[in-house]
């Protein structure tokens, strides 16, 4: 794994538009960078990052069969109880999912395997950018030959996510919802109905607001029309606290990520996941902060919430004294303490590996970068190649 320089396309903004990416930039800061990509080897790839992927990805669904059936797992997440019933039924069922994103901290095969950092598994956004336009860029760095001549990248998620939604066609429509005036998450979510046309499905936009309940409980957009299906960009850690997520057991509407998801797109699943399979190489020493064991790991760790986003309420300690620190909503509620993983320093950028699932299979890395040591909303997207050793 190395950060090597490859110089900007001259047209990549006018290419950004012309494709529909227009949150290439933040708030007037950058977001998508190419002056420098990340080469990895093939067996970085496939022995480092997209096996350990598929494992870690199976042993979360081992755990959430487990979890479903133990209250005591469901009270250790802080999950409300009114929600148990719903969670359960919704993997009883086997509602399907659509995708999720592990992060890892991974520095090239010389610095020892992966090390998961969480699973976005209910709402991950760094979609479009990883299976499309990172894909263009690397076209175009073929075209122009600013990379070698052989270079490939692990994405196959375009053509994953058209296949998913293929497989989960069921009336052959489905209604898609986010925060209509967030640029990132309504750019995901029009990629995300882009790939479901592709597979023949009819799609719609609702605003987030858009949708309420009717007498019998169902799930209806402004003019009552009901929602039998919905890909909704928006956690279930928050659904569950507010009317939309109320009488969820009794609703008749499937939602993409199921609820089930909630089990995994929470921290505490890390505690779990160590406790179920200790020295695991990919997996870091992690208890919950109530856990007189957290002594073990001594005076270097991250203490996070069970739930946050962005790297926000995120305490990092070395050798007892603070690393970095981020402050935010989320400070509430139960923590967990992991050890501490450091992301690798590369020339004085740190990046967090993002290993995509579609469905049950691996399909492909984005990569995000920042100055800290923690992934913040200033972090950059940076493309990614693979190449000779």
């Amino acid at each position: 794994m190395r950060r090597v320089p490859i110089g900007e396309r001259p047209d990549w903004r006018e290419t950004a538009r012309r494709h529909g990416f227009t949150f290439h930039t933040l708030d007037g800061a950058a977001y998508w960078s190419e002056s420098h990509a990340y080469a990895f080897t093939l067996a970085e790839i496939e022995d480092d990052l997209e096996a350990p992927s598929s494992e870690i990805h199976a042993l979360c669904l081992a755990f959430v069969a487990d979890a479903v059936e133990d209250e005591r797992i469901l009270t250790s997440l802080d999950i409300p109880r009114h929600a148990w019933d719903a969670i359960r039924a919704s993997w009883k069922r086997g509602d399907p999912s659509l995708y999720g994103r592990l992060d890892f901290s991974y520095g090239g095969a010389s610095a020892g395997p992966a090390k998961l950092l969480e699973y976005n598994a209910d709402t991950p956004t760094a979609l479009y950018e990883s299976g499309v336009f990172q894909w263009l860029w690397l076209e175009g760095g073929l075209r122009t030959g600013s990379l070698p001549e052989t270079a490939d990248q692990f994405n196959s998620l375009h053509e994953k996510l058209v296949a998913r939604f293929r497989a989960l066609r069921g009336d052959g429509s489905m209604a898609f919802t986010a925060y209509a005036d967030a640029p990132e998450d309504r750019g995901t979510v029009a990629y995300l109905e882009d790939c479901a046309r592709q597979a023949g499905l009819a799609t719609r936009f609702l605003d987030i607001s858009d949708i309420g309940r009717d007498e019998d409980g169902r799930f209806v957009d402004r003019v009552h029309a009901p929602i039998p299906r919905l890909f909704k960009l928006y956690p279930w850690e928050w659904a569950f606290t507010d009317a939309f997520g109320e009488g969820l057991d009794a609703t008749t509407t499937l939602f993409l990520e199921p609820p089930w998801k909630a089990v995994l797109s929470n921290k505490g699943l890390l505690a779990h996941l160590h406790a179920r399979e200790p020295g695991h190489p990919n997996l870091l020493p992690a208890f919950f902060e109530d856990d007189p064991r957290k002594a073990s790991l001594g005076t270097s760790f991250v203490k996070k919430p069970l739930v946050s986003r962005e790297g926000a309420n995120i305490l990092m300690v070395r050798d007892g004294a603070v690393l970095a620190q981020d402050h935010g909503p989320y400070g509430g509620g139960r923590h967990i303490r992991q050890a501490l993983a450091e992301l690798p320093d590369f020339d004085g950028r740190r990046p967090v590996i993002g290993s995509w699932m579609v469905g049950d299979e691996a399909a492909g890395l984005c990569i995000r970068e920042s100055a800290g040591p923690i992934t913040g909303n200033a972090a950059l997207f940076v493309p990614h190649f693979i190449g000779p050793a």
